[in-house]
This record gives C-alpha cells, structure tokens and sequence, in this order.
C-alpha cells in the first residue's frame, strides 16, 4: 500500500516541477519582448542609407548600450540663414582672396545698380576691369576638367543671350542676399552673349561670380561662345558680341577685349552632371568616337584650350567632333523621327543644317544607359514657356531669357531647381516689373537729358533702341593690356588656318527660331497669369509619347505655385509635338582670327 502511494506522489511532484518551471519561461519570455519593445521604441526604425548621403556620425548610446552610427545627406534650405553660413564656411573654398577683390565689388555693384554705373560702364576703367577678369578667370578654367561633376541643390538655367533684365530678375528671386549666402550650386548652359543689347555687362557678371565662387559657380560653353558665331557682325549687327565691343571700346581696344572674352570661352567646360544621375549640356549628347570609351570620357578627352569654331592646330577631328555635337546638336521631332534619324544610331542630321545634328530617342535611350543616368537638361532651343521637355519626358529644355527670339510679349525666362529627389521649374511671370530698363516713353525718363538717354540706350537700359548713339567718344590711349603677367606658353595656342570649323553656318537655314511662332514648342500649355502666378495646364493627348522606357532613377516633379513673388513655380508635362522652335540658326563665316590668338594683339581689325 506505501509503495502504491509513493508511486503516485512522485508523478505529481513532477508535474509540479514542470509546470514551475514552464512558468518561469513564461514569466522570462514576458520580461525579454518587454525590454525588446523598449528598445525598439527609442532606437527608431531602421533606414536604408541614401545614395545621396554626405554626413555620418557616431551616436552615443546609454548606459551599456552600443554606439551606432547615422548616416544622411544633411540638408542645407534655400534660403540664407545661420546655420547655413555656418555648413558653408566649413566647406574647402578658394574665393576669399577675390570676395573682396576691388575688380569684384566694382562689378557686382554694376550688376546691383546699373542705371547708377552708365558711366563707369562707358569707362576705361570697366575695359580694364574686363580684360584682368578675363585673365583670372582663364586661369580657373583651365583646373577644371571638360565635364564637371556637382551635387544637388543645383540651380540649372539656359540661353541669357545678353539679357540682363531676365538675369537680374533670377539674381532678386533666387539669389536675393547673394550666391555666396545661397544654399546649392549654380550651372548655366551656355549662350551669354549676342542677341542682347548687355552681352558685356552680363559676361563681366557671370565671370565675376565664377572668380569669386569657383566651386559653386559653373559656366558650360555654348554655340555663342565660339568665334565663328559671336563675331558674325554682318548677321546679327549692333546685337552681335563683337560689335557691341567695338562700339563701347573702340575698334583696337573693343577687338582685344571680344578676343580676351574668347580666350576664357575656349576654356568653359562641355557638359556638367548633378548627383551622378542629370546630364547638362548646351546642345544634346554628343555621338561616339570609339567603342573603348563612353561619351563621358569623350568628353573629358577634348583639349581644356579648344577653338571648335574655328579650331586651333592642335584640335583633331574627334575631339571637335564631339564638342561641337555638345554645343550644337538637338532633339530629333517627330518627322525627323520617322524619316530621318538613323535607327541604328538614333542620330540624324538637324533642321538646322551645316553639318549640325539631331539626336532620337533610342540615342537618348542608349546614352542613359550607358551612363546610368536619368535625365538630359539642355539649353539651345527658344521656348514661350521657359522650359519644355521630349523623349518620354526625359529631356528637359531650359531658356532663360524672354527676349530677342520672336515668342512674343508673354514670353517666360525659366530654370530648374534639382533639389535632392525633386525638380522644380521656376518662370519668371510676364507680371514682373524691373527697376531699371525703362521704354523710351515712360515717364520716369522724363528728367533726364538727351545725352543721358542715348547712353541708357546704347547700353540697353532703354528700349526700343534707335540707331542714334551719343556723340561723345572716349579716348583709349593709355589702354594697358599687360597690366596682368600672362603664361608663357599662351601663344602656342593657334587658330588653324587650314581646318574647316565642324559647322558650316553659312549653308544653314535661315535663323530658324526667328520666324517661329510662340506655341511651337515640345508641349502644348495654356498660362493663366493670375497676380504673378501662373498654372499650367498640358494637352492630356500623351500616352502615346510617355510609352518610353522609363529611366533607373525617377525624380518627382513638383506641382505647385510659386512661393517667390512674381515668379511661377510650375511642372510641365510633355506634348505631342517634339520639334521644339529652334534657337539660333547662326549661319557661318571663315575665321575672324588669323594667327596667334593671343589676347595681347597690336592693333585693332
């Protein structure tokens, strides 16, 4: 009987240690999610790590916990402020020996107030200015290699073509407490100068901002800035480059000034990218020159010192070919589509003509993914809108300047803000009012003389402008070109006089863009201007188009209104019509330049 009762004590001790022990588990497993719950709600989700990520830092932990380390892009806004001074004055920069440079601050003063420099701008001393800035910012140049690689935030602007009231404009809406104080970097694509009636005023501006600000200003060459176009005086008269030197300077300073101008174009790189995913040109992506290479190293493999237009002796033809495709080609329209681009290449000959060319869609296909980017931004082409795009909304077409191209009185100067993940075009609204360029009969000129007008004229500060100029004529005879030691082997860099320039523009049709109407472009848009404010709305007949293959890397496109008075803020989506209303169709002529292309030349032309 006492064996039957020990036997079954001892299944019940058992189970009672079991069940102790399943509670202790238990009561263990509670204690542990409760402390991983409590972990989980300090410590924080855990994020991927951008490719864009510029800033890591190590964390300290509490009490026996680890350190962990954090990595982000730390982001810097667009508007002037402490901290960002801050961020920006740690960052490696070369400019504080010019950011009080009495040839800075005497332009930039110009650029602030032009109305109240006529006379300076008349001066010997501004010719002075002009050619010491051209010396200093050649030197810059030449450090910089042919595409230049830059990061988001990034401000992206076209064609200005001496327009230095749309200039002024961006500078009081974008860069209001100044560029140096404005978070992100400056690109602009090219065609400074002609057409304008301020190609002076607004080259001495934008080389004086790239000598202040190497590193976050940056200037890409265009078809203008070549010879054989700034220097076709018979084709775009008293709106040509070099006339508008000569006018202002004199025969023999003017010519020496226009080929010092030159000299620093020949050095302006080709190309930029923005965070290794944004291709920025002047005029399209350039055709292949050799199957070992991509068209990026084609690029970087033209000379730092390059002509094009007409090239200097030791320019081969690849390298002018591919440099001249950047400066002059366009997008393919839809005929040209069809008809004429090669379907192997995806290249064809542009509208244009004189050996200029076009690029299809399965160019741009092909050079995006070879490149691993997502997007091309180029100037070169007028549109009423300020920016267009084609191809499948992947390349995006920026004019910068209202003026001088027949799109008519409503006409908008725009740009591109890159901004991390997003674009965003900012226009300037036809409700923008300037302060200092003035019809001929507005009232505000009332109090000035005949004398002073014609001089506000022959500068631009009045329009229309007449043929009457002041006949008041300055000296030059203590002009001192040497007043700036230039490098030795400067004069080893000569025009070639028995090379063709790659663009015969002669034979080209005649000014393309100038018969053109405004709605001829990539988009079809209708503007509802209200107060400054516009919106804008597309045709919806694009499915069709937008059937691209999408690129790797999608950026968003923002739809909203401008937070900048009298400015638009707006996204554009594309149309059926690719054929955009071409910029300027400049015809050609043979070298202006014969010989050494030094800046220091005896005599004038």
């Amino acid at each position: 009987m006492s064996g039957e009762a020990s036997n079954f004590a001892a299944p019940n001790q058992r189970d009672a240690e079991v069940a102790a022990l399943q509670a202790k588990v238990r009561s263990l497993t509670n204690q542990l999610e409760a402390a991983q719950h409590a972990s989980s709600s300090t410590k924080g989700k855990r994020r991927q790590m951008s490719p864009h990520a510029v800033h890591i830092q190590q964390i300290r932990g509490g009490r026996g916990k680890r350190p962990v380390l954090r990595a982000e892009r730390e982001r810097m806004g667009r508007n002037a402020s402490i901290s960002t001074q801050k961020v920006m004055a740690t960052l490696p920069s070369v400019e504080s020996q010019y950011a009080t440079h009495p040839l800075a601050i005497r332009i930039l003063d110009m650029f602030q107030r032009p109305s109240a420099h006529i006379d300076y701008l008349n001066s010997h001393q501004f010719a002075k200015d002009l050619f010491k800035l051209c010396q200093k910012v050649r030197h810059i140049l030449e450090r910089e290699p042919r595409v230049v690689f830059l990061q988001s935030p990034a401000y992206i602007f076209g064609d200005i073509h001496g327009n230095l009231e749309d200039l002024h404009f961006f500078s009081d809406n974008i860069w209001r407490l100044g560029m140096s104080l404005t978070a992100g970097n400056f690109l602009f694509l090219g065609d400074y100068v002609d057409r304008g009636m301020s190609c002076l005023e607004v080259t001495a501006y934008l080389l004086a901002m790239k000598l202040q600000l190497p590193n976050k200003v940056f200037l890409l060459r265009g078809n203008h800035e070549t010879r054989d176009v700034n220097g076709w005086e018979e084709h775009y008269a008293e709106r040509s480059f070099i006339y508008q030197c000569r006018n202002r300077f004199g025969d023999d300073i003017g010519y020496r000034i226009w080929e010092a101008c030159n000299q620093v174009f020949d050095r302006f790189p080709l190309a930029g990218v923005v965070d290794q995913d944004i291709f920025c040109v002047h005029g399209g992506i350039p055709r292949s020159v050799s199957m070992d290479s991509t068209r990026i190293q084609d690029i970087l493999n033209v000379p730092k010192v390059a002509g094009i237009n007409p090239p200097y002796e030791h320019e081969d033809d690849a390298c002018q070919q591919v440099a001249s495709d950047c400066i002059w080609s366009d997008p393919a329209s839809e005929d040209q589509e069809r008809h004429s681009v090669d379907p192997e290449t995806g290249f064809g000959e542009s509208l244009r003509g004189g050996g200029a060319i076009c690029f299809g869609s399965k160019a741009v296909t092909d050079f995006l993914q070879q490149q691993g980017f997502s997007y091309i931004m180029r100037a070169h082409e007028a549109h009423a809108e300020g920016v267009a795009v084609s191809k499948g909304a992947r390349v995006f077409t920026v004019f910068s300047t209202s003026k001088d191209h027949n799109q008519g009185s409503q006409a908008l100067a725009g740009c591109i803000l890159v901004d991390g993940e997003k674009l965003q075009v900012i226009n300037r609204s036809p409700a923008y009012k300037n302060q200092y360029v003035h019809r001929r009969d507005s009232i505000s000129l009332q109090s000035l003389s005949d004398t002073e007008i014609a001089k506000r004229m022959k500068l631009g500060l009045v329009t229309p402008h007449d043929n009457s100029e002041s006949e008041d004529e300055e000296h030059w005879d203590d002009f001192d070109s040497s007043s700036e030691s230039e490098d030795e082997n400067e004069g080893s860099y000569v025009i070639s006089q028995n090379r063709r320039s790659s663009i015969n523009l002669q034979s080209m049709a005649q000014n393309y863009h100038d018969s053109a109407s405004s709605n001829m472009d990539t988009g079809s848009y209708s503007a509802i201007d209200t107060d400054g404010d516009v919106q804008m709305s597309s045709n919806n007949n694009n499915a069709a188009v937008l059937n691209a293959p999408p690129p790797t890397r999608r950026r968003s496109t923002s739809t909203t209104t401008a937070p900048i008075r009298s400015t638009s803020l707006l996204s554009v989506s594309e149309g059926k019509n690719e054929n955009a209303s071409e910029d300027d169709d400049d015809g050609d002529e043979e070298s202006t330049v014969d010989g050494d292309a030094d800046v220091d030349l005896q005599g004038g032309r």
